[in-house]
């Protein structure tokens, strides 16, 4: 068999085209992912996925999706529940901690409930993304809070759930998408904070939760600490920030560039 290539692929439909069957079979991609244009009834996505793994002969290839809750949820009625954002989860944990971080560890179970009925392995969660004021909307609802505290506990509470129910988690923004004044989907955003205030507010939850097996990267600048590169290619962010400063060492693999 082919050795995987590292890779994380998609497709244009709900059914693979004999282009995209044909491509996987060449290139043996280590994983695939499904967006909301691939979704359209039970049996079309256990298809689809059984059919991705296939290509490339390894029926334990994980399968990615964002299944998050709020505006950011690939699965809805009638194939999962619509779930409350992040945010909702923080206004609750404000409330009550407890209540908060339980309510995070049951909603992330339930998305390993629903995911694993189709064949879905991996889920592009926690978001722990510390946005300030100002900054895009991007994060917005999806963070758990506005302070590192409640965006660690309620990470932590959400990654133990998926893996409770034998989902993989995928930390994010790795080293924190939280100070963007762009959509990363359009343009690419340079965040000028200084080196202290990133590590004392946004990578702390990485920091705190970098036991965890995979995180996603920022398509961000971060000007105090390499000015030409955008964190996902960039070797200093990714050697000396993500790997050392924060203690990453677990599976590194980069926001969409499609």
């Amino acid at each position: 068999m082919t050795e995987s290539k590292s890779m994380i692929l998609g497709c244009a439909g709900k059914s693979l085209t004999r282009e995209e069957i044909n491509f996987y079979r060449n290139e043996c991609p280590w994983a695939f992912i499904l967006f909301a244009r691939n979704i359209g009834e039970t049996e079309q996505i256990r298809d689809l996925v059984a059919e991705m793994r296939d290509c490339i002969g390894r029926p334990d290839a994980l399968v990615f999706i964002d299944q998050e809750g709020g505006r950011v949820q690939r699965l809805r009625p009638p194939l999962a529940p619509n779930y409350p954002a992040g945010g909702a989860l923080g206004a609750l944990w404000h409330d009550d901690h407890d209540a908060g971080a339980r309510a995070a560890w049951l909603m992330a179970r339930l998305h390993a409930f629903d995911l694993l009925r189709y064949g879905i392995t991996a889920d592009c969660l926690p978001v722990l993304d510390v946005p300030i004021e100002g900054a895009s909307d991007v994060i917005g609802a999806r963070a758990y809070g506005k302070d590192p505290r409640p965006v660690i506990e309620l990470g932590r509470a959400a990654a133990e759930g998926l893996m409770s129910g034998g989902v993989l988690p995928v930390m994010k923004h790795i080293p924190g998408h939280g100070r963007a004044f762009a959509d990363t989907h359009f343009e690419l955003p340079v965040v000028n904070a200084s080196l202290s205030d990133l590590q004392r507010h946004d990578f702390a939850p990485f920091k705190e939760l970098s036991h965890l097996p995979m995180a996603m990267t920022a398509h961000v600048v971060y000007s105090a600490i390499d000015p030409n590169n955008p964190a996902t290619t960039s070797g200093k962010v990714i050697d000396e920030i993500i790997r050392r400063e924060i203690g990453f060492d677990g599976l590194l693999m980069s926001d969409d560039t499609s």
